[in-house]
């Protein structure tokens, strides 16, 4: 019985060593979740992509107006 005992009680303290990690793991993760710092910095990175990406779009799209547009400021250039 004794011996039941003993097993009982190490049992015990091993649930609560798992508990007190698992508690300590959750309130890890939940501060990470909620933790904000850069939220900022990856919202700027993201409307400097979108605004590549129209500008890449923009130039395609506009490539023969925009190479007439080039020749002749250049044309006027060399004819300083």
């Amino acid at each position: 019985m004794k011996r039941l005992e003993s097993v009982v009680g190490k049992v015990a303290d091993a649930r609560e060593a798992v508990d007190r990690r698992t508690r300590a793991w959750c309130a890890a993760v939940r501060s990470r979740l909620a933790d904000t710092r850069g939220q900022g910095t990856t919202e700027y990175a993201i409307l400097v992509g979108v605004l590549v990406v129209i500008a890449i779009i923009a130039i395609t799209l506009f490539r023969p107006k925009l190479q007439e547009l080039w020749d002749a400021i250049a044309s006027g250039i060399n004819s300083l």
